[in-house]
């Protein structure tokens, strides 16, 4: 009579080594197989990517942030029911030419004006501008919409 192995529940229990070389043959065969070499490579690989894709992120922020306009509206005068004055400050990029989008909004905020200003380059840092826009009806506010460098 043989010797086997029996669990606690009462069953066979299989030989650990011949599933392994079993399982072992059937990897290989089927390509399965995890080299070491492969493992180093997809990890250098995500690594480098990683890399790359954090350095044009931060690239293409500083990119944005150096042409980036800042802009603080100190003011509008609703002059009548066909014009609007906006006051504002622009700090650009030094040396640069700009233009600024101003609008005019009724009580709806609906766009009853609307004016595009360029302007040259100036050598001091920051600059305060006032603008008349032209309106269709009666205004109840005056906004700087956007500014951009051309």
């Amino acid at each position: 009579m043989t010797k086997r192995a029996i669990t606690k529940r009462g069953g066979r229990r299989r030989a650990a080594p011949q599933r392994t070389a079993l399982q072992k043959k059937l990897d290989d065969r089927y390509g399965r197989t995890s080299l070491p070499w492969r493992r180093r490579a997809f990890w250098i690989s995500v690594a480098v990517f990683a890399v790359a894709a954090i350095a044009y992120l931060v690239w293409i922020t500083l990119q944005n942030s150096l042409d980036d306009i800042s802009i603080a509206e100190t003011g509008y005068l609703v002059v009548d029911e066909r014009a609007v004055t906006v006051s504002f400050q622009a700090t650009p990029p030094s040396g640069a030419r700009f233009a600024c989008a101003i609008q005019a909004l009724d009580e709806d905020f609906g766009v009853v004006g609307w004016r595009v200003v360029e302007y040259a380059p100036f050598p001091e840092t920051t600059r305060s501008f006032t603008e008349r826009v032209p309106t269709l009806a009666l205004a109840t506010t005056g906004t700087v919409k956007e500014c951009w460098t051309i």
